[in-house]
């Protein structure tokens, strides 16, 4: 099938993402939007807006049936969902397969195998891929039993998501029941699965992620992003390639990766995720998450490939147009999440109105962002406004770059993140590269306490 109409169930900087790659492909977009994007810069740049719902994502960018009813009043070939919402969703994978829209993405089978965490470690365990040692939880008696085996401290996950919701960190017996409760309330209520499974504690280990494309029958991978920089496991900064990784180690992870994509079939963009211990040369395999993700521009930046692009000739029922032997990999990028949030006070969100924006401009640098001075900040959504990616011949030239950048970025009347990136770029430990998924926490540690000390 040819997509000529595509409606985006998604907002900010990944709506304008889409559009742009449409726009170069000639596919005509259609926004659907929820009430308080209505006037936004996406809604601006599509051909058509169609409204999903009012403000609350429940009602509107979740709400898989006006998804699809919105699709179907504007007579469009395909829904692409971008990343979070719906874009791991089965029902919306079904819903469309029911409609006869390609969906951008793989089959629901396929998100329904990934979304289950246990699942898709029994996926993993089937390739030979390791994982780490841990298992499902129900009654507390039980998952005494399982932490004691494990070990202390333990990570408590929900088994239907992702993102940070319904995990944490359990050090000793005493705090594990509470632990249990929080995360399977948490749990219930962001995915509608209060299942949950204990995890081994790797406490030094890094993230690193390998971008797959795949057909239903072939796979490539187009290398790997160190992803390490996490508050609350929630990235911050990313880059590509990983870092300081030996090249046995690297090339394992990508066999891995590659691998773990073929043996589902899968079909469309993916990321498959490890938990790497470079000094032992051990890798875990993590999940997989179904969808374009955030970071996806620093594996553009080093590869010249648009996953988008990719994502909807797939859609089209195209066999993959990139063999790996094509893939080339130049240089280094980094990418920082810009977002409204005052990063002095515990990460608290800071929505009001940018009565300013100024953004870099320069050679290797990117700015995805669909904000414009006088554009409200809403309190329901995620609060990131921009994505500012450097790409350099080196890691030095690229953190060079994204240094002088961030210097450059200005956003007035709302509180961002640009000072702790700028900080975090120029830390003597963060520029010698490497950094494990704990060092944020000490980099952050070590900044408010010398915010304080100058106040």
């Amino acid at each position: 099938m040819t997509i000529r109409r595509l409606l985006i169930a998604n907002r900010g900087e990944i709506a304008v993402r889409i559009i742009r790659t449409c726009q170069r492909l000639g596919i005509e977009t259609v926004l659907g939007a929820s009430g308080a994007d209505l006037a936004s810069v996406p809604a601006r740049l599509a051909d058509q807006v169609v409204r999903l719902g009012p403000p609350p994502a429940a009602a509107s960018y979740l709400n898989v049936d006006a998804v699809v009813a919105a699709a179907r009043a504007v007579r469009a070939d395909a829904i692409h969902p971008g990343y979070g919402f719906l874009s791991e969703s089965p029902r919306l994978a079904e819903a469309c397969a029911q409609a006869g829209i390609a969906f951008i993405g793989p089959t629901a089978e396929q998100l329904a195998v990934v979304g289950d965490k246990l699942a898709a470690r029994r996926h993993a365990l089937h390739v030979g891929l390791p994982v780490v040692p841990g298992g499902e939880v129900g009654e507390l008696a039980g998952a005494r039993a399982l932490a004691e085996q494990l070990g202390w401290p333990v990570l408590v996950k929900a088994v239907g998501g992702g993102g940070g919701r319904g995990l944490s960190l359990v050090a000793e017996p005493a705090e594990l029941e509470r632990a249990l409760e929080r995360a399977a309330v948490e749990a219930g209520a962001a995915f509608g699965d209060p299942r949950l499974y204990l995890e081994r504690y790797v406490a030094s280990g890094r993230h690193v992620e390998v971008q797959v494309l795949a057909d239903g029958t072939d796979a490539v991978h187009l290398g790997d992003r160190d992803c390490s920089i996490q508050r609350r496991y929630q990235k911050q900064v990313e880059e590509a390639p990983a870092p300081d990784l030996d090249a046995d180690l690297r090339s394992r992870v990508h066999e891995a990766a590659v691998a773990y994509a073929r043996q589902l079939g899968y079909r469309g963009a993916g990321t498959v995720e490890f938990l790497v211990d470079p000094e032992r040369s051990l890798f875990y395999f993590l999940e997989m998450n179904a969808r374009i993700q955030v970071e996806h521009p620093v594996t553009e930046a080093i590869t010249g490939v648009d996953i988008v692009a990719e994502q909807i000739a797939v859609a089209e029922g195209l066999p993959l147009r990139i063999t790996q032997d094509a893939v080339a990999l130049r240089g280094h990028a980094i990418e920082c999440r810009i977002t409204c949030e005052d990063w002095r006070q515990d990460f608290q969100p800071s929505p009001g109105t940018v009565t300013r924006i100024a953004l870099p401009v320069g050679p290797g640098l990117r700015v995805d962002t669909h904000v414009q001075a006088g554009d409200e900040i809403p309190p329901y959504y995620d609060s990131l406004v921009a994505k500012l990616i450097a790409w350099g011949c080196d890691r030095a030239e690229a953190l060079e770059r994204l240094r002088s950048a961030l210097r450059r970025f200005t956003v007035e009347g709302v509180a961002t993140t640009v000072p702790m990136h700028l900080a975090l770029t120029q830390d003597p430990e963060f520029v010698a590269g490497g950094v494990d998924t704990t060092w944020f926490a000490r980099f952050l540690q070590r900044r408010l306490q010398a915010c304080g000390e100058a106040a």
